[in-house]
């Protein structure tokens, strides 16, 4: 609308101008090297401007003149442009469609086109992966890593193909690089920090997570500086106790549910004299997850106490968390330190109809104490064997007797988690034979498997008593064995 105004207003005032012309004539007279030339203003007027639309077609076409090799060359480099992103943008969907052959053939004519693009040395490096070669592969993204611009891209495409050689030392190197580089890179502080947990330096895990701060969510930030507190504490537990109990404190705080910290610091509290404070902190832990290491831990309160009034505060403690599994046993294995049998049995009696192994070992230990049957007692163990696994400190396949701060097999921090081993549900579910093929098996070779490419981690309590394997009874061997946390399971895709 604005634009309409101006032109009316425009037009308006060169017609003012023309009619106020028209109505004063005159004439003018030029007098030049003997030349008289008489004209009038309206004349003179038209001349004046027909030459400068003359002057002006000259100029432009002169202009145009002098800047076509420029013109032209900027022309020839938007084709190539336009050829060079549409080979890029096919590549890549032939990347992301598996098609080795289309990839390549798009990646060698974005080279021809636009060599030394990042786009360009991307794509190289996809589609040698796809294919295959690592070496070219490595190649491409060595030439990212040497550019400021691609770095960051370049050095995780160095650090995935280390680890896909087995080199952790050389992709430790790159992944450092890459957060000093770029502190916000995620996967770079990741591969860092797990290196400092796998190698047990928990202060380097701190101060790198620590420079991370501002990537990382609030409540993610206070979970993991509580876990990486507490192995710091659970490290120098022997050798700077009051060290080691002011992290655990602060690992406390920051996260009071946690169960090995609340373990620590109530057993520390608690070998301190504060038993008011160590049974809170594990009172609170116990109400949100209750576990057995919690249960012991309280359990230990005061050493050298009774075994009647260890039982009762076990019971009190077991009634925070009603029928949990985990208040039972703990109260049944009080009960028969406490030579209170009868309790003993009423709290697994619920459980008794299909038994885990704890539970099934706690009734075999019971047998024994109560009545000396070793019949009985073997009755149970032989059922702990096929019983039903119970909790443990679980991480990517690995099955730990304790917690952990990290995976021992991919270094994830925070990794392990209280639950029944997945390999223990594998094993109790059915086999199902599968049918008989109704069509002749296809004898064709299979294509060649290749890796992805880059678009770019307490065992249950063993509630027996100590001397519940024999020497001469293979079937208590047998069970104890199983109830017994597995070794390395590594669970590799």
């Amino acid at each position: 609308m604005i634009r309409v105004v101006l032109f009316l207003v425009a037009v308006g005032l060169i017609s003012a101008g023309v009619t106020w012309l028209a109505d004063r004539p005159g004439d003018l007279v030029l007098i030049w090297q003997g030349m008289r030339i008489r004209t009038s203003l309206m004349v003179l007027t038209m001349a004046v401007l027909a030459a400068m639309v003359v002057l002006a077609i000259v100029w432009s076409i002169l202009r145009a003149i002098v800047r076509s090799p420029a013109m032209l060359g900027d022309h020839l480099r938007n084709r190539r442009g336009e050829r060079a992103y549409q080979a890029i943008s096919s590549g890549l969907v032939a990347v992301g469609a598996g098609d080795i052959a289309a990839a390549q053939k798009h990646a060698a004519a974005v080279n021809k086109l636009a060599p030394g693009e990042p786009l360009a040395l991307l794509l190289s490096a996809q589609s040698a992966q796809l294919a295959g070669d690592r070496d070219g592969a490595e190649r491409a993204f060595r030439a990212m890593a040497d550019r400021d611009d691609t770095k960051p891209l370049g050095l995780h495409g160095l650090f995935i193909e280390a680890h896909r050689r087995n080199d952790p030392a050389a992709a430790l190197a790159h992944a450092e690089e890459a957060a000093r580089t770029a502190p916000s890179l995620n996967w770079a502080s990741r591969a860092v920090m797990e290196a400092r947990c796998k190698e047990g330096d928990w202060a380097g895990a701190l101060h790198l997570l620590e420079q991370n701060l501002r990537t990382l969510e609030k409540s993610a930030y206070r979970r993991l500086r509580a876990v990486l507190l507490t192995a710091h504490a659970r490290a120098l537990e022997t050798t700077d106790r009051e060290r080691a109990k002011a992290l655990a404190l602060e690992a406390q705080k920051l996260a009071p549910t946690l169960v090995p910290t609340a373990a620590l610091v109530g057993r520390l509290l608690a070998e301190d004299g504060q038993h008011r404070k160590a049974s809170r902190v594990i009172d609170g832990a116990w109400r949100a997850n209750p576990h057995p290491d919690l249960a012991n831990a309280y359990a230990d309160l005061r050493p050298g106490e009774a075994a009647r009034d260890r039982l009762a505060r076990i019971e009190s403690l077991a009634k925070r968390v009603g029928a949990h599994i985990e208040g039972a046993l703990a109260t049944a294995r009080a009960a028969i330190d406490a030579r209170e049998f009868a309790k003993a049995r009423a709290a697994l009696a619920s459980y008794l109809a299909a038994p885990t192994k704890r539970v099934a070992l706690l009734m075999a230990e019971l047998e024994r104490a109560e009545h000396n049957d070793e019949g009985r007692a073997r009755e149970w163990l032989a059922r702990a064997v096929h019983a039903a696994a119970d909790p443990a400190w679980t991480a990517d396949g690995y099955v730990s007797d304790r917690w952990l701060p990290a995976s021992p097999v991919s270094g994830r921090l925070d990794a392990f988690e209280w639950r029944v081993p997945l390999t223990d549900i594998v094993s109790a579910a059915p086999v199902i034979e599968p049918e008989a093929p109704t069509a002749p098996l296809r004898t064709e070779p299979m294509a060649p498997k290749t890796d992805p490419v880059i678009p770019l981690v307490h065992a249950p309590d063993d509630p027996g008593p100590d001397d519940i394997l024999d020497a001469d009874a293979d079937t208590e061997a047998a069970a104890a064995e199983e109830a017994k946390p597995s070794g390395w399971r590594k669970l590799f895709g």
